[in-house]
């Protein structure tokens, strides 16, 4: 069987998806996501990015679709689609073309108290509790501490200044993390996702806000402390097998250090038995 798998969204949103979408391994595999998050699907047989196969055109009021794309939709005996959620127009075109689409809700209903990894691996018939993995090799031996004090929204952003009393009470080196747009001097900066995959795989630990870079973390194994202040902590907080998550908007930095040492202390001890 060939599948196409379309998942848009954000690098938090793509990575809870994994276990559904790995779920949905066909004999032969093709997954289209955002652009930047083509590096991380590992487990295809072919991977692009939404954006260079024109579907987004497709169903738009007087646009023809570039010349292939309706050829290679029709080459799949199954598609499953997160995309398409918010345009009715789009799913039209698609069933009114005789596609094979099964379409999937990209977000969990409001009021879902669910896990979003579970919901989506229960979206693709799958059951249990869905552990996003990446498999990767570290760039670097284990050490440090990683943190990334930013996300994409201003609101999920713990203060920077809290993040820095954090830095200097741990008793470990501290390397600052940051996108290509966030301000802050002296972080590293690595735009491709999987050498950033990579990098993190390296650290000792990772602390930083409900942000797709916190997920990564998460899904490579590095220990996690993830600081939720915005959104809801049940349905969106990274997993893992070292993950800890403090959820408040009035989280003081001794909680953030405490947990912080607690986790890296367990692993020790873990490591030594």
């Amino acid at each position: 069987m060939r599948r196409l798998l379309i998942r848009p969204g954000g690098i938090g949103d793509c990575i809870l998806s994994l276990p559904a979408l790995e779920h949905l391994k066909a004999d032969y595999t093709e997954v289209w996501v955002r652009s930047e998050i083509v590096p991380l699907i590992r487990f295809a047989d072919r991977v692009c990015s939404i954006a260079s196969t024109g579907l987004d055109l497709l169903g738009l009021p007087g646009v023809e679709p570039p010349p292939g794309v309706l050829e290679r939709l029709r080459s799949f005996d199954s598609i499953v689609s997160w995309y398409g959620a918010n345009r009715p127009e789009f799913c039209e075109q698609v069933r009114a073309l005789g596609l094979p689409c099964h379409f999937l809700s990209a977000l969990p209903s409001r009021g879902e108290t669910v896990h979003a990894a579970d919901f989506f691996l229960r979206q693709a018939g799958g059951t249990g509790t869905a552990i996003p993995r990446i498999e990767c090799v570290p760039k670097r031996r284990r050490d440090g501490v990683v943190i990334h004090p930013f996300s994409g929204s201003a609101r999920k952003n713990w203060p920077l200044e809290l993040y820095r009393e954090v830095a200097q009470g741990l008793p470990f080196a501290v390397q600052w993390c940051a996108g290509p747009e966030e301000l802050l001097e002296g972080a590293v900066r690595i735009e491709n996702l999987w050498d950033l995959a990579r990098w993190l795989a390296g650290a000792r630990l990772y602390i930083g806000n409900d942000s797709g870079i916190t997920h990564l973390a998460a899904a490579v194994g590095t220990p996690v402390v993830a600081v939720f202040i915005a959104s809801d902590a049940q349905v969106w907080s990274p997993r893992g097998p070292h993950v800890t998550v403090l959820d408040g908007c009035d989280l003081k930095p001794e909680q953030i250090l405490k947990a912080s040492l607690d986790l890296t202390r367990a692993i020790e001890r873990a490591t030594i038995r």
